[in-house]
């Protein structure tokens, strides 16, 4: 395995200041393509404050600006957001499961930072039992980005569904099996270098390791 250092850090919000500042670049990565959810993003909601919810804060290493963030609910504590909104197949709803939710980076991001967010991701999972990882598109380019890295489509025959945690706003719902999606991409040439980057590369930027308690409310930080 090689070391290989990045220009960012990925690491758990562990504090309500923390929770700001992912909600800051919620806001501004959201609300870039977005503008009528902005004001609803820089706020933290319910899901930020629950036990199975963890939030990852990137943060340039120069200038120690936050440039990036993504939230990770999984099935422990309970259904996960989406499944408000879509039946799940039974064979996923046996096993451990987690949605992406909030994944943002803010303009002009090192070009990298979304994948190695989805590297946590799926380290996270894993550490996580999480068998399956889901998240939504809202447009065909994000869904071609998800599907090269290996995402697909839960509901082929059905691509769209509106999500009542968007606003109702349509999305396309794709899934990674963080078992088998691993091993394909090993054995295939044009996705070594995925495997290599998520397996074979330790990022000692990249950290994973669960808070030990849940943030402060950043009203109390305030007070």
């Amino acid at each position: 395995m090689t070391t290989s250092t990045l220009s960012f850090s990925i690491r758990p919000v562990v504090n309500g200041m923390d929770l700001r500042r992912a909600c800051e670049v919620r806001a501004e990565g959201y609300g870039h393509h977005m503008p009528a959810w902005r004001q609803s993003l820089i706020e933290p909601d319910a899901l930020d404050w629950e036990e199975g919810t963890l939030i990852l804060l990137c943060e340039d290493k120069r200038t120690g600006q936050a440039i990036g963030t993504a939230r990770i609910q999984t099935s422990r504590q309970g259904p996960l957001l989406i499944e408000q909104s879509a039946s799940l197949p039974e064979s996923i709803l046996r096993l451990g499961r987690a949605e992406i939710t909030r994944l943002s980076t803010i303009a002009g991001a090192d070009p990298i930072l979304k994948f190695a967010i989805c590297k946590a991701a799926f380290l996270y999972c894993l550490s996580a039992q999480a068998r399956f990882a889901i998240i939504g598109a809202r447009n065909e380019a994000l869904v071609r980005q998800y599907k090269r890295i290996g995402f697909t489509e839960m509901f082929p025959d059905e691509p769209m569904v509106p999500l009542a945690h968007t606003g109702g706003m349509p999305h396309r719902v794709l899934m990674f099996d963080t078992m088998l999606g691993p091993r394909e991409w090993q054995i295939n040439p044009n996705k070594q270098g995925l495997f290599d980057f998520c397996f074979e590369t330790f990022h000692p930027d990249i950290e994973i390791v669960e808070r030990m308690r849940a943030p402060q409310r950043v009203e109390a930080m305030a007070a």
